[in-house]
This record gives C-alpha cells, sequence and structure tokens, in this order.
C-alpha cells in the first residue's frame, strides 16, 4: 500500500488519514524549506544590488578623482607661465606701455586667469597672514611680528579646495636683537 492510499483501521472500522496526514506534513515541510531558500535568494540578491550600487558609486568616484588630478596636473603646468606673465604685467617698462600688443597679451592673460578661476583655482592669501605650514612654506625668516607673512615670494593656489601649489614667503620672527634697538 502508499503512502498516498487511505488506511482501513480495522477496529473501529473508520478511515484514517494518516497517509494524508503525512503528505500534508511533507509538503509544509517542502513549503517551509522553499520559503527558507526564497529568503536567501532574496538575500543574495538584494546584496547583489547594493554591490553594484557601491560599484558604481565607485566608479564614478574614480572617474572624478581622475579628472581631477588630469585638471591639476594641467593648472600645475600653467602657473609658472602664469607667474611670468603677471610679473611682466605687474611692471611694464615704458617701453611696453607704447606697444599695442601689451594691452592684447594683458586681455589674454586677463582671459586665462578668469578661465582657470572658473575652474576653481583660488589665490592664497599670505601676506600679513599668520604662518600656516599647510599653506605656506617658509623660505627666509626676517625680524618682524613672529609668525607672521611678511612677504610672497612666489603664490601659492588651491585648486577646489586642495593645494595646489604652497606660497612661498618670508616670515617674521622676533628677535633679540630688535628688542635691544627699540631700549
Amino acid at each position: 500500500m502508499s503512502s498516498e492510499e487511505y488506511v482501513l483501521d480495522d477496529e473501529d472500522g473508520d478511515e484514517t488519514h494518516s497517509g494524508v496526514s503525512e503528505d500534508v506534513d511533507s509538503l509544509q515541510e517542502q513549503l517551509r524549506a522553499e520559503r527558507e531558500r526564497a529568503k536567501g535568494y532574496l538575500a543574495s540578491w538584494q546584496r547583489t544590488q547594493a554591490d553594484l550600487e557601491n560599484f558604481r558609486r565607485r566608479v564614478q568616484q574614480e572617474r572624478g578623482e581622475s579628472l581631477d588630478l588630469a585638471n591639476s596636473t594641467l593648472v600645475a603646468k600653467l602657473l609658472s607661465a602664469m607667474d611670468d606673465l603677471e610679473l611682466a604685467f605687474s611692471r611694464p617698462s615704458s617701453e611696453m606701455r607704447k606697444a599695442a600688443w601689451v594691452e592684447g597679451a594683458r586681455i589674454s592673460f586677463g582671459k586665462l586667469k578668469g578661465a582657470l578661476e572658473s575652474e576653481g583655482l583660488k589665490p592664497i592669501e599670505a601676506v600679513g597672514q599668520e604662518f600656516d605650514p599647510r599653506l605656506h612654506e617658509a623660505v627666509m625668516k626676517r625680524p618682524g611680528a613672529d609668525g607672521m607673512v611678511l612677504e610672497e615670494v612666489q603664490k601659492g593656489y588651491v585648486l577646489n579646495g586642495r593645494l595646489l601649489r604652497p606660497s612661498l614667503v618670508v616670515v617674521g620672527e622676533h628677535s633679540d636683537d630688535i628688542v635691544d634697538e627699540n631700549e
């Protein structure tokens, strides 16, 4: 007799459903097992989705960092030319003032400077500020207000909040010789 057939109980003459009962129990156990497997699949799918989102976010962040690095490399290369032009236009000789091309070059320099500033380039304020080793590089000390930047030798820049080049500065230091002279 198979488990699917009904068994006739000889003692009381009633049909027993032991085969059906076993089938129901077996099916309920299979259902529980399948539900657990479905939960496992769901959890695995959710982890995979989270991993994919993290991967996408990481790739996007790395692309942004690569672009920032490329921009900062290009801007850093342009800084020395900008320094030279700024120096040339800060104190033009009387002969240069007469030349017509100087004004055109000055306008072009202004456009270059504006373009770099629109990309996030900002000069570091140094003169009169307290020396900050994160933004300034001391190249010389001179008698003056202790720890204050007295002069800027080379302008420093920040690009989008990151230091691109520190300012080369002359820093004041308190000297006993200064005190003796004043007394």
